[in-house]
């Protein structure tokens, strides 16, 4: 289980307290975040540290036992002032999937994959809530740059920031009918809008590599780039495959090969001196270094719905990563 030392977790120093995916997970929640130090303002409702700042990477939605709790915490400490959010590919899911087509049916697909994956929030949060929480879906930023640091759902990637800027005018959507061209595969801010919530990937099948099933049984072509790696030049070092990936026959999929991949592949590579924070990618186990982090990224999403666990990085104005301030609960 990722844990920091006690003196990690109780620190009273100015800084910010980056939280991983929550996925419905209330009581994880409240215990992460008392141990971080954070107790309930009466006067104003919501959780909140006495010098520190909580961020949350997004996905706080669909999997989970206790998706409404969690929305009325977090919500409660953005409204608050005691914590921000970016938004995760969940949240935005869950925006397209319940926003009209020009074209008839929806952004999102109502399709036996799309309504399973979301069946969760469906049926935990309704009616005008379920309204309220999307409609406030919708004004999360798609990123944060603080100065010191950076925090971003899935990948932090200038060339896809810059075209949502210059799309959008800012971080964020401002209306529900920005999403139509958001979920139009071609469309620029589609591509952008896929980079920054849901990671780059490189297609294996173009590679002559076969296609393989993830741990949720769903068949793709296409694996997840390890952007974080920034000496990452094969594809066997790019392609993030996990060890319970199968092949079309059921068995283990077989390592890639260490061949050179296209310099477009490698394009997605983070090379800033700014660190940065991220979720999404389902990590197990304690924070490995080249894995899990490096001198200048850390991911903070450690399977908290999956018997993972639920982890935040205590940022205090380090340049580097440090292992020991990653602090989680199971």
């Amino acid at each position: 289980m990722p844990a920091s030392t006690e003196s990690t977790a109780s620190s009273d120093e100015n800084g910010y307290d980056v939280i991983g995916d929550v996925h419905g997970c209330a009581a994880p929640l409240t215990d992460l975040l008392n141990r971080l130090g954070c107790h309930v303002n009466q006067s104003r409702g919501a959780y909140e540290h006495p010098t520190r700042q909580a961020i949350f990477v997004g996905d706080l939605v669909d999997r989970g036992p206790a998706q409404l709790e969690v929305l009325r915490i977090v919500k409660g400490m953005v409204d608050a002032g005691s914590a921000q959010i970016v938004m995760g590919n969940h949240e935005f899911n869950a925006v397209a999937y319940d926003t009209p087509s020009p074209d008839g049916g929806f952004l999102r697909a109502h399709t036996e994959k799309n309504t399973s994956q979301h069946q969760a929030f469906l049926d935990q949060v309704d009616g005008d809530t379920r309204t309220e929480y999307l409609d406030w879906f919708t004004t999360l930023p798609l990123w944060l740059d603080l100065g010191g640091l950076r925090v971003v759902h899935a990948c932090w990637h200038e060339p896809s920031i810059r075209v949502v800027v210059e799309v959008l005018g800012l971080n964020r959507f401002t209306s529900r009918d920005q999403f139509a061209r958001a979920t139009t595969k071609g469309d620029p801010l589609y591509e952008a809008v896929e980079v920054l919530l849901k990671g780059p990937e490189i297609d294996l099948v173009g590679h002559g590599q076969q296609r393989y099933f993830d741990r949720d049984g769903n068949g793709r072509s296409r694996a997840r780039v390890a952007w974080w790696d920034d000496d990452a030049t094969t594809l066997r070092a790019l392609a993030v495959m996990g060890s319970n990936f199968k092949t079309i026959d059921g068995k283990p999929y077989p390592p890639l090969p260490g061949t050179e991949v296209e310099a477009d592949d490698q394009s997605y590579s983070y090379r800033g001196d700014v660190p940065v924070f991220y979720g999404h990618y389902w990590r197990e186990g304690r924070p490995q270094r080249g894995v899990d982090f490096t001198d200048r990224t850390a991911c903070v999403d450690f399977s908290a719905v999956k018997s993972g666990a639920l982890v935040a990085y205590r940022w205090s104005g380090e340049r580097e990563i440090d292992e020991d301030h990653y602090v989680g609960v199971g």
